[in-house]
């Protein structure tokens, strides 16, 4: 018989004066309520309430005992409450791990506009070019961004499509020329990743296929930022997420290269662990971003 059921219904017998009464409200037979009673005082070794055909009452150590029952019954019940707002409101820390290239002006306004709908969320970002293991890190939510299907083993929410781009400075383009076709494009040098899905080899999709070209590379980093600065700095191509470049595209510091084939469409998904008891902060972030991304998709 559960402790804690046992707790209860002694405190309902002794607010309430009767066994019949505390039976009526916590809807137990009569023989039930004083099971529970004789369960508390076989577990305790100690007799709890003196009892009589016409009256109740607590004996010395039923005293102390029922006194620490309301106590903890009492501060188990705003515990509960307290949980249960939680569950249905969207409050507290809620830990993301991002790609760095995250750090950017139109991901930062899609943040702005969240806290502006959930003030209660304090969002705290980790970013970095690694794939995080959220259970063993700690994180509530994870974004990443591929062109490859997830993992099956993930629970993930595809949000928006992001597409990357084959730029250059224009001062590489000066020195090097501009090439139209992979032909031309397998005499260039590029600024590549260490990893992740355009390390090494760059595909391309044509009507027909998805083709692959290597190249060689001048520096190899594992930070998205360190190979857009070697970009800007004329070092060589580089394949950028649009949302880190935008501006640079705009102000001519780096120019899109169009070649007769496209790099594949990557999208942004959400990995989280598990859809059961799926908490307000993490449901109503991932429900803003589908939404606020997909605004701004329809106005393109």
């Amino acid at each position: 018989m559960d402790t804690l059921s046992s707790m209860k219904v002694l405190c309902q017998v002794v607010e309430l004066g009767s066994f019949v009464a505390a039976a009526e409200r916590l809807d137990l037979s009569t023989a039930m309520t004083s099971k529970h009673i004789m369960n508390l005082e076989r577990h305790l070794g100690a007799r709890l309430l003196n009892r009589s055909s016409r009256h109740l009452s607590l004996t010395e150590a039923g005293i102390v005992y029922y006194e620490q029952c309301r106590e903890i019954i009492d501060n188990l019940e705003v515990l509960e409450a307290a949980v249960k707002k939680t569950a249905v409101t969207a409050r507290g820390v809620l830990k993301i791990t991002a790609p760095i290239w995250f750090a950017n002006p139109l991901f930062t306004r899609a943040l702005t506009e969240y806290r502006s709908c959930y003030p209660d969320v304090f969002l705290e970002l980790n970013l970095n070019d690694r794939i995080v293991d959220l259970v063993e890190e700690g994180f509530d939510l994870a974004l990443r961004v591929t062109y490859k299907n997830p993992n099956p083993s993930l629970l993930t929410r595809r949000i928006c499509p992001i597409q990357f781009m084959l730029v250059a400075s224009p001062d590489y383009l000066r020195r090097n020329g501009h090439p139209k076709n992979l032909n031309e494009l397998s005499k260039h040098i590029a600024v590549t990743y260490q990893y992740l899905q355009f390390a090494d080899k760059i595909f391309f999709d044509n009507p027909s296929e998805r083709e692959k070209i290597k190249l060689p590379f001048s520096v190899r980093s594992n930070s998205t930022n360190m190979l857009y600065q070697a970009a800007l700095a004329g070092m060589g191509l580089a394949i950028l997420p649009e949302w880190l470049i935008e501006g640079d595209i705009t102000s001519r510091r780096l120019e899109v290269l169009k070649l007769d084939c496209t790099l594949p469409t990557s999208f942004l998904y959400t990995v989280y662990t598990s859809r059961k008891y799926l908490s307000p902060k993490i449901r109503t972030f991932v429900d803003f971003l589908a939404e606020y991304f997909s605004g701004l998709s329809s106005k393109d």
